[in-house]
């Protein structure tokens, strides 16, 4: 067959089964140069390009050689992309061949800026791989601008609703919107392929999650903590470029009708009902709930709150509606109703108040209450208050609690691990005072610091300067002697309890006697003073008068009329508990507000000391068995016990909470051994030697972690610090009234 014949054989057979001649055509029939191969980028977010079923219609500008005829302009690669970029959207899908793209390069023509111009449209401010690509020289059509099959967006990779990076367009607020706290997908196409929140629907892989942690948990977390620092606009940019929200749109509106007080619209958002909004009805079956909360006990605090504003505003009628038709029906506590009926009785607002412990609806109570609330939310819905802050707390509180001698109330540091050094902490004696003529019985840190108080067995109460160790007052009672002393809150004040069945007020100051109360039919047991500092209580060995208070003249206030023997007492510092301790085996637990007793606890055996914790949570007992017990104030729970090797005994002795923020807890022994435990984590820290007879208290400083005392039968305190050189010099320098370590 002829050379020419054969030639146009392979024409006719090439246009006859749609193939593609050796010079390309591409949308707008204009001969283009040709392209190399495909490229594969190296980010492993690139998308994974499925295969395009027949259906799949253009999403991004591609080239087809049967599109309708284009209107004839110059034949340059800006006008080649233009067109298709304009045309694509009403442009039917009919082929499903891949255009073959030739090689090409950027010619800089007149409609040169026009095509950087369309080019930086359609890549935006946050580049992909795909589009850096389109600076390069050779480059091909990316296959990711085509939607995958299933995909319903409108967009063809030109008119998007969210612009590449320059701002939410109305439909992707939308969007947005609709998801709760960005845990529903939207199926609005972004960059021509369904993916939200940075997951993709379309084939695409997802991005991992971040170090093992779930990335939108974290991406969360994170624009919550911005707000909390007041970075508004960094927050709003990370929502932005996430495809996350914070929270959705029904609980931003819960929030602001709790903070609002609009009580029927808080209980409708949260629970569920049908809103009319904007003239449209909107059903929803509320918020998302933590399992196995009680809506009622929910609703109650709603309704409590409402009630309470009532009252605030003297609208007496309306809160007794609310009491009767709304509260009642939800609770069974009657007392807890008792007491709210009881407030309709309150003659003015600041009664209230301190009645029901409330600070009214312009203070912080609002908020309490929907942080309470937000806690029986789920979190994939309500994101906790400041929840970034408070894992960076449980990170810091691990960390110390692994930190055996942590002594520093400093906190530390995020950038490094925490690890406290042993030479740190007070486990050397560096100075004995020996002012008694007996045993010594008990001893305190004044409430600043700055001074010491010991009493014993031969009727005098010796006050040293803190640093000097210098007596300052020696408050001597010598025909008896002095079991217990209690420090005013203000430290100008000081009560000693005597074994001759007295109980004498001082003046710390003149180290005169104020007032000296009168003769009980025991030994007076122990005193603790009333936050306030304008009474104290009084226990005594004595089934009459055994729990009183009374005030600074001398004059009683209040009888609890019970007849069991105090050994010990113990007050929160918030005033909230009063603790006794009988000489046997029970403990009394008082609401030292209201003067009730709310329960009492069997320690199954004799007790040598109580104390309370500095936030008023823990108690410990310690028991002449060897054990000391600390146990949970408000749920009655034992906490930890420390136990001991030490053979039990017969004689007081006190235990107590001591070091940076009362980490450790420290015991003495009848064999004169110190035993100090790490309070989180019951570990035995350290035990020391105060001498070869019973140790039988201690007292760590409130101001100077580094420092205790202790005090036994052998007639000395002893005083205990770290090593710092510093410190050791200057105690072992000064007149000291006693004999001093030299350093070691």
């Amino acid at each position: 067959m002829p050379d020419a014949q054969r030639r146009m054989q392979q024409d006719e057979t090439q246009q006859s089964s749609g193939g593609t001649p050796a010079e390309v055509v591409l949308a707008d029939d204009r001969p283009q140069p040709s392209t190399s191969s495909p490229s594969t980028s190296d980010d492993p977010s690139t998308p994974t390009i499925p295969s395009l079923p027949p259906s799949t219609t253009l999403s991004a500008p591609q080239y087809n050689t049967q599109l309708s005829p284009p209107t004839p302009q110059p034949a340059t690669s800006s006008s080649a992309t233009t067109t298709a970029a304009e045309d694509s959207e009403d442009l039917p899908s009919t082929s499903t061949r891949r255009p073959i793209i030739g090689r090409r390069r950027r010619n800089r023509s007149p409609d040169s800026e026009d095509q950087e111009y369309l080019h930086e449209s359609l890549r935006g401010s946050e580049r992909s791989p795909e589009d850096d690509s389109g600076h390069r020289h050779k480059r091909r059509r990316q296959d990711s601008r085509m939607r995958a099959e299933g995909d319903n967006s409108t967009s063809n990779g030109t008119s998007r609703p969210f612009s590449n990076g320059s701002g939410p367009s109305p439909l992707h607020k939308a969007a947005m919107s609709n998801s709760a706290n960005g845990t529903r997908r939207s199926s609005v196409a972004m960059n021509g392929s369904s993916t939200t929140n940075g997951h993709s629907n379309s084939g695409v892989k997802p991005r991992p999650p971040y170090f093992g942690h779930d990335r939108e948990e974290v991406t969360r977390i994170l624009i919550q903590a911005l707000t909390d620092l007041g970075y508004d606009t960094a927050a709003s940019s990370l929502c932005q470029e996430s495809g996350y929200n914070l929270e959705s749109p029904t609980v931003a509106k819960f929030r602001n009708a709790v903070l609002q007080g609009d009580w029927p619209q808080a209980e409708t958002l949260l629970f569920g009902d049908t809103l009319e909004e904007g003239g449209v009805s909107i059903g929803g079956a509320g918020l998302v709930l933590q399992d196995g909360v009680d809506r009622n006990l929910m609703r109650f605090g709603l309704r409590q709150q409402k009630f309470l504003e009532l009252l605030e505003q003297r609208d007496a009628g309306k809160a007794l509606m609310v009491l009767r038709q709304e509260l009642t029906p939800l609770y069974q506590d009657t007392s807890k109703l008792h007491f709210l009926s009881s407030l309709l009785m309150c003659q003015s607002t600041e009664d209230l108040k301190v009645k029901a412990e409330w600070d009214g609806a312009e203070g912080e109570s609002r908020h309490h209450l929907l942080s309470e609330l937000s806690k029986c939310i789920s979190p994939s819905v309500m994101l906790p208050e400041h929840r970034l802050a408070i894992l960076l707390q449980q990170v810091k509180r691990h960390q110390i609690s692994n930190c055996l001698y942590h002594n520093t109330a400093s906190s530390p540091s995020l950038y490094q691990d925490h690890n406290c050094d042993r030479n740190h902490f007070p486990v050397h004696p560096v100075l004995d005072l020996d002012k008694h003529t007996g045993e010594v019985w008990n001893i305190k840190f004044s409430n600043d610091g700055s001074r010491l108080a010991s009493c014993g067995k031969d009727g005098t109460c010796v006050i040293y300067e803190v640093g000097s160790f210098e007596v300052l007052q020696c408050l001597a009672m010598p025909e008896t002697g002095v079991g217990s002393v209690a420090w005013s809150p203000d430290d100008s004040m000081i009560v000693t309890c005597q074994v001759d069945k007295f109980a004498i007020l001082w003046d710390v100051n003149t180290g005169k006697p104020i007032v000296k109360l009168p003769r009980f039919g025991e030994p007076v047991g122990a005193c603790v003073w009333a936050p306030d500092g304008r009474s104290f209580v009084t226990g005594v060995l004595d089934k009459e008068r055994n729990l009183c208070q009374w005030n600074t003249r001398g004059e009683l206030i209040f009888d609890w009329g019970q007849t069991h023997r105090i050994q010990d007492l113990a007050v929160s510092p918030n005033g909230r508990h009063l603790v006794a301790m009988t000489n046997e085996t029970m403990v009394y637990v008082y609401n030292f507000m209201t003067r009730d007793l709310e329960y009492e606890l069997d320690m199954e055996g004799k007790m040598g000391s109580v104390s309370i914790s500095q936030n008023g949570r823990y108690l410990l007992v310690n028991k002449l068995d060897g054990e000391a017990r600390m146990l949970d104030l408000e749920t009655r729970e034992i906490v930890r016990v420390f136990r001991s090797d030490e053979p039990g005994g017969n004689w007081l002795i006190r235990a107590a909470y001591g070091g940076a923020n009362e980490s450790f807890v420290i015991i003495g022994s009848e064999s004169g051994n110190i035993n100090i435990w790490h309070k989180e984590s019951g570990t035995l820290v350290e035990k020391l030697q105060h001498g070869k007879s019973s140790c039988n208290a201690i007292s760590w400083s409130p101001t100077d972690p580094s420092m205790f005392a202790s005090a036994g039968d052998d007639g000395k305190v002893r005083i205990w610090a770290d090593v710092d050189p510093e410190k050791r010099h200057s105690n072992g320098s000064r007149n000291s009234n006693g004999r001093t370590f030299s350093p070691q």
